[in-house]
């Protein structure tokens, strides 16, 4: 699969600014890394990517899909042995992409801010409404054909339902979403 980096821009680059101040400090320890339960999903480890970072080479960070792959379990954080910030840095990074990226970069985000937003609004993933609501964003309706065989599949062994079920925890998740949206210094 071939990917488009983002163009390096004077813009690109001063948004960028605050993300390599996040990993200023890091010495290269790997314990993001070895802490990442996503990590071999990743094109490149999370030390290599803020080693790039560090080089000020965006063009090989942005066109990685690694913070796309970030789940924000807050594990590299926790673990750092010098505090840094690692899941907000990612954050940022996404947030870098899909303001100054391409359609394909943008498009690799769609199904994190799907899933993020179905998770904030039913307390837990409602799998059938996720896959509805991501394949409209996607506007692709031969996208929907390709997954019909695995969800004909899984509804026959009553795995994903037409129907969501009702759920106590609608909203449950609001102040969580609200703090770290403070911790990371946005409001929503």
């Amino acid at each position: 699969m071939t990917r488009t980096a983002i163009p390096v821009t004077h813009q690109a680059d001063s948004d960028i600014a605050p993300v390599r101040e996040m990993v200023s400090a890091c010495m290269q320890c790997g314990t993001c890394s070895a802490s990442c339960p996503n990590a071999e999903a990743m094109d490149m480890t999370p030390r290599r990517m803020w080693r790039l970072t560090l080089l000020g080479q965006q063009d090989k960070v942005f066109d990685s899909t690694t913070f796309w792959m970030c789940s924000n379990c807050y594990s590299c954080s926790l673990r750092c042995p010098r505090g840094l910030p690692l899941t907000r840095a990612m954050n940022a990074l996404k947030r870098i992409a899909a303001q100054h990226g391409d359609k394909g970069l943008a498009r690799k985000g769609a199904f994190y801010h799907t899933f993020m937003d179905n998770v904030r609004r039913h307390g837990r993933v409602q799998e059938t409404e996720l896959m509805q609501r991501w394949m409209m964003t996607m506007k692709s309706p031969a996208l929907a054909l390709q997954f019909a065989p695995l969800g004909l599949k899984l509804m026959g062994k009553g795995k994903v339902h037409l129907t969501a079920p009702a759920s106590s925890q609608e909203g449950r998740l609001e102040p969580l979403f609200q703090k770290a949206a403070e911790m990371e210094g946005r409001h929503e």
